[in-house]
């Protein structure tokens, strides 16, 4: 199994677009196939553009060449990859990356995409026209009318990621945010740091409030919860929308990641981790 994916998910740099493909959304099967279909010329283009840096066992010359029973058999260790490794902490992992995406799309339904590009902050920064990202290498990407695709990523590490084919859908790959604590106590280890009452209001923001909201959650009156939602906002810890009459209260990345701070953390293995390229 690792003797088949290790040369082609080397620990830094580039790997292969193919091994990523947009069907993967769809399920490890669909994954799979994708990656089996590929086409020859670009087996042979993404493979000698690994080769440049890496030294490849000579069987990686009939995968270039989409010999059926080369594909096959990394069809077979992709597989099981997955379950020795990835299956025992599925469940984990999927619940992160899904309450990323439910968080991202409910802040977008009701603010806006401005808004919920912005909860990505300090990671991304919306300079509207333009996403920037803190990224291994000076880059850019441009979309031409095709629209970007937001992954977030249980495996990726701080910072975000996409594929190199210009050609391909643009993609960027993120780190979901961490699952978060689900109770705001006065004896939160935030306290001594933000004071019992900030560091309820910071808690309570765990899901978008509007101040009127934010105040009863957090039992204090609409001014102290105006005022501390400001202090927190001039901190980069949330960003504040308006709606129509009322102003609502979101959390970014930079807050998610303070609160999440002294959670439990587990060591993933990551293909493909550094410059150019990480995993999904």
């Amino acid at each position: 199994m690792l003797r088949v994916l290790a040369p082609l998910m080397p620990a830094r740099g580039y790997f292969p677009d193919f091994l990523t493909p947009a069907a993967a959304s769809g399920g490890l099967d669909s994954g799979i196939d994708a990656v089996l279909s590929t086409p020859k010329p670009r087996l042979r283009a993404e493979l000698s553009l690994l080769a440049q840096d890496n030294a490849l066992p000579s069987w990686t010359r009939s995968l270039a060449d989409g010999e059926v029973d080369t594909l096959r058999g990394l069809g077979r260790a992709l597989r099981q990859y997955h379950s020795s490794v990835l299956g025992p902490g599925w469940r984990g992992i999927a619940t992160r990356v899904e309450a990323d995406r439910q968080h991202r799309t409910g802040v977008q339904s009701r603010a806006g995409t401005e808004a919920m590009l912005r909860t990505f902050e300090p990671m991304l920064h919306w300079q509207p026209s333009v996403l920037c990202a803190h990224y291994p290498v000076d880059r850019e990407v441009h979309l031409g009318g095709r629209g970007l695709l937001l992954v977030p990523s249980y495996f990726c590490r701080r910072t975000p990621v996409a594929l190199l084919d210009d050609s391909l859908l643009p993609v960027l790959v993120y780190p979901a945010r961490p699952l978060l604590p689900h109770a705001a106590t006065p004896d939160s280890r935030l306290a001594p740091l933000l004071g019992h009452t900030r560091a309820a209001v910071l808690q309570t923001l765990q899901e978008p409030h509007t101040t009127t909201e934010l105040a009863e959650h957090a039992g204090v009156s609409l001014s102290s919860a105006s005022e501390h939602a400001a202090v927190l906002r001039r901190a980069g810890l949330v960003i504040s929308v308006r709606e129509r009459h009322q102003v609502r209260h979101i959390l970014t990345q930079l807050g998610a990641d303070l609160l999440s701070a002294g959670a439990p953390t587990y060591l993933a293995w990551k293909p493909g981790a550094g410059a150019g390229r990480a995993g999904m």
